[in-house]
């Protein structure tokens, strides 16, 4: 042990027996924190603990870097992310490094795909240790934390959150459900203790607890006294952790696997400890593990990684990300980086930023940097905590410009959002925030005392706007500010789709929406444009790509489009279409064979995915393997659910093939015969089964009928169909109506027959409360049987003309309902059919008699006699002769007339409609 803390323990022993009354476990605790920084400050290699996001510990990481000039550089950072960090040059700041897996091997398959992201900001630690090692010369930066893939190696998947929490706002989901590496996450696991601290220093949450009483106090603190603190602070939240046995194994496993790389990389490169340094949090520099230091034991197996395919990329980032993600306050990140330029300034520290970074500051090309100063070697590290705990908190003087800045800036964006502020709120903001924090015993007010204080004050009882007071005063103090990853640092595919669109002349890069019009008839060249959008539309989230004006159908080429287009918004989606392909076609193709070969694919969805596969790639190919898979998965299907759908596609897609092909593709035939003897064979339990819905046996029926004249073409027999429709005996009344329309359709029911069935119906008093369903039966079964729309429009005009109110105001709906559902199909038939037989003025209205009622009575038919007709056919043959030429009898006509003489005896009908057609009597 160190001497150097030997007055601490004495002091800390003293408190023990005196608050706990003597000695005990509180007393191994106190003494405990002493341990484990004496150990971490007397370990060669120096260890520089850091905090996630603050300010502090990136001001105390820039000074120290020009002060030691370490030749290696370790980083708590996954150790695959390293090829990545030098694209961070071309990005503006924040963003993320991420990992991403869509092909999992090793891992359960709901878990796919996996995600890890690590944000990087400029307020942050990590930052200024990369823009170091990267642009000094012989520097050499070294990653050492685990992979990404031991990441989930070591992860034990939670329950899913709350389906019903509401969504994430759009800056705050820019990370999605990426697991986030935690790079000094500082924050006690002990809720008790966590809950005494906000309590005595009368905070909110837990980031105002760290700003007021770690942030401020560190800020202008030396590089020991730092160092001290931040040791002290991760083993008192490290001692203080509930005993979680399956987060202290993760921790302390990673602990082990970066000290077991850390003497692997000394070990092979020949590095001198004293020239190195190594960055962690604070959580982890206070480690007990037997493999701590570089003299630590060397028994840790580092497992091998899965055999998942993980690709590597920059996504954008946000505060708001960073924020929700790590359970920080709201505007927390923000108030750092806002504290962060006031510390440079303050203190004069020159900050390490990436050579060409876009969006900072512009400088000269940095000079030098100047010779290290000597360390001393032989002399151990004095005390600084002792002097740290007793020092009485510095009161800084209140800066009266800054608040009073603070609060007309406030009171202008609230009145810029509909707030009624004015002049006297300004002031009484203004002394709200030092009443606050007097009451809190500060004698300057946080940005966390004036945001109190500006809810207080301005936002009464309602918020007009968007945005409440809260959000505006986040906003003021920097906003969230959401990163951008530049084109050089995009991958393939996400700068193949910059470049295609280029002919649109929009700066797609930029956040929020570009309106894009494309005049495709007078410049074909956006031809290629609108097919890249309709795919990025298929495959981005809603609102990256919309089309305002224009569509895509089957056979159809565009002439005119407009589109909202927001792919700088949505950058990370576009960034991760790119780790699953090199171009935006074969992301589409492979999604749509993923989903065409799922185990819980239906025929239906096989069918869409050709569809689309037609549509959007114009391939053949791929429709042609899809359709074969799509017959594969219909002989298999034992339910009708999808009928309706696959029935409506192969519509589509047969329009479009007989349209645009000179025959048939061979999987389309394959698959109407097919259909044509599965559905045949599924009807007559379909009719029967109570879970088949009316609409699915008449996409049945609506398949068999508008399909038969091409299975029979291609070898099916009409009998299959003949035998399913006599085996159906359905007891539902609308598919009983509905088996009725296809006997009329197949011709085993005239529909004399059928409107008789339909009167027996109406004068059954029993059967009448069920006559609405039988209705509802025959509007389905204009799907198979088009022809009955005027059948159908007079049943439906008799139903409402006989039926009770009773009876005919509850169905409404239902028919409502399925005129809707279906109106695409449906109801314009039924509108053209009404049109026809209604009449098209309302004052014929009144003396209308439905044609269905105006039948007019049978002739009867009178037979002349004598033998007029025989006379005038001897005074005049040619004209006989002339029918006989045309009927192909050539022998002469008085041979035959004694037959025919007989013939018009036995059936004198004919004779006596032909005497009307000639005659018009």
């Amino acid at each position: 042990m160190s001497g150097a803390f030997e007055a601490l323990r004495g002091q800390l022993q003293e408190a023990a027996a005196a608050f706990a009354d003597g000695p005990g476990a509180l007393e191994g605790i106190l003494l405990g924190l002493v341990d484990d920084v004496d150990r971490a400050v007397r370990e060669p290699l120096e260890i520089f603990p850091v905090c996630h996001h603050s300010p502090a510990s990136a001001v105390a990481m820039a000074r120290r870097l020009r002060e030691k000039q370490p030749k290696v550089v370790y980083l708590e950072l996954c150790e695959d992310m390293a090829p990545l960090l030098t694209e961070l040059r071309n990005c503006r700041l924040p963003v993320a490094v991420q990992a991403f897996a869509t092909d999992v091997k090793g891992f359960p398959a709901e878990w796919a795909p996996l995600s890890v992201v690590a944000p990087i900001t400029e307020a942050s630690a990590e930052y200024q240790a990369i823009a170091y090692a990267l642009d000094t010369p012989g520097v050499e930066l070294v990653l050492v934390d685990r992979s990404a893939d031991h990441v989930f190696q070591w992860d034990e998947r939670e329950p899913p959150s709350d389906p019903d929490a509401p969504p994430a706002e759009e800056e705050a989901a820019l990370h999605g459900d990426a697991v986030g590496v935690e790079i000094g996450d500082l924050r006690p696991r002990f809720a008790e203790l966590e809950e005494h601290l906000l309590r005595h220093g009368r905070v909110r949450h837990w980031s105002e607890w760290w700003h007021q009483y770690v942030e401020l106090p560190l800020g202008d603190s030396d590089h020991d006294t730092y160092r001290q603190v931040m040791f002290l602070i991760g083993s008192l939240f490290r001692r203080l952790a509930p005993g979680d046995t399956r987060r202290v194994r993760v921790d302390e496993d990673r602990e082990r696997y970066m000290w077991t790389r850390m003497r692997e990389h000394l070990a092979a490169s020949g590095a001198d400890p004293a020239d190195c340094l190594y960055i962690c949090g604070a959580f982890h520099a206070a480690s007990r593990v037997a493999e701590f230091g570089v003299d630590g034991t060397d028994g840790f197996v580092i497992s091998p990684r899965s055999e998942s395919t993980w690709q590597y990329g920059l996504i954008p980032s946000s505060h708001a990300s960073i924020e929700a993600q790590f359970g920080l306050a709201g505007g927390s990140v923000s108030i750092a980086a806002t504290e962060w330029a006031k510390n440079l300034k303050r203190t004069k520290v020159k900050q390490f930023q990436l050579e060409g970074q876009v969006g900072g500051p512009k400088r000269k090309k940095a000079a030098a940097l100047p010779a290290p100063a000597p360390d001393p070697v032989a002399v151990d590290p004095s005390d600084q905590l002792s002097g740290f705990l007793r020092r009485p908190p510095v009161l800084d003087r209140l800066d009266e410009a800054e608040l009073l800045g603070w609060s007309v800036e406030i009171v202008r964006a609230a009145r810029r959002n509909g707030y009624l502020a004015s002049t006297a709120d300004a002031i009484a903001v203004f002394e709200t925030s030092i009443l606050l924090a007097g009451l809190r015993d500060r004698a300057k007010p946080t940005p966390y005392d004036f945001q109190d204080a500006a809810v207080t004050c301005i936002e009464k009882d309602v918020v007009p706007g968007r945005r409440d007071v809260r959000r505006l005063v986040e906003i003021m103090m920097g906003g969230d500010r959401i990163g951008q990853v530049g084109y050089d640092a995009l991958p393939p595919l996400a700068r193949d789709v910059h470049d295609r669109l280029e002919p649109l002349n929009l700066k797609l890069q930029q956040r929020g929406v570009q309106r894009a019009l494309l005049d495709i008839a007078s410049r074909p060249e956006l031809e290629p444009c609108s097919d890249l959008l309709w795919m990025l539309r298929y495959l981005m989230p809603r609102g990256a790509a919309r089309p305002i004006m224009g569509e895509r159908r089957l056979g159809e080429r565009p002439i005119q489009e407009s589109w909202d287009l927001a792919l700088g918004t949505h950058q990370r989606a576009l960034i991760e279409l790119g780790y699953e392909g090199v171009s935006v076609e074969q992301v589409l193709e492979q999604r749509l064979r993923r989903a065409a070969y799922h185990p819980q694919a239906t025929a239906a969805k096989v069918l869409g995915a050709v569809e689309d596969a037609t549509l959007y790639l114009r391939s053949a190919r791929l429709a042609g393997e899809l359709g074969t898979r799509a017959l594969e998965v219909l002989a298999t299907e034992r339910t009708v659910d999808g009928a309706p759908e696959v029935l409506r596609r192969v519509r589509r897609l047969l329009a479009h093939y007989r349209t645009s092909e000179p025959v048939l593709p061979r999987w389309i035939e394959d698959f109407v015969r097919t259909g044509y003897a599965h559905y045949c064979t599924l009807l007559p339990a379909a009719f029967a089964d109570e879970e088949a819905g009316v609409e699915q046996v008449a996409a049945m029926l609506g398949f068999l009928f508008s399909m038969e004249s091409l299975a029979l073409s291609l070898g099916c027999d009409r009998t299959q169909l003949e035998l399913a429709i006599a085996g159906s005996h359905p007891e539902e009344p609308s598919k009983v109506a509905l088996l009725w329309a296809a006997q009329v359709q197949l011709g085993r029911l005239t529909r004399a027959e059928l409107r008789e069935r339909c009167a027996g119906l109406l004068a059954n008093p029993m059967v009448l409360p069920a006559y609405p369903r039988y209705l509802s039966g025959f509007v389905h079964a204009l799907e198979p049987a088009p022809g009955l729309a005027d059948f159908v429009v007079e049943a439906v005009s008799n139903a409402f003309t006989e039926l009770p109110d009773r009876l005919l105001l509850p169905w409404l709906p239902t028919l409502i309902t399925t005129l809707r559902t279906r109106g695409a199909e449906l109801v314009p038939l039924l509108v053209r059919e009404a049109g026809r037989i209604f009449p098209g003025r309302l004052a014929a209205l009144d003396e209308w008699v439905p044609p269905w009622k105006d039948q007019p009575e049978p002739r009867a038919v009178t037979r002349k006699t004598g033998g007029g007709g025989l006379a005038l056919l001897a005074a005049h043959p040619a004209s006989c002769d002339a029918v006989a030429g045309l009927l192909g009898c050539e022998e002469p006509w008085e041979s035959t007339a004694p037959a025919g003489l007989a013939l018009l005896q036995r059936h004198p009908e004919s004779a006596a409609a032909l005497e009307e057609v000639l005659t018009g009597v």
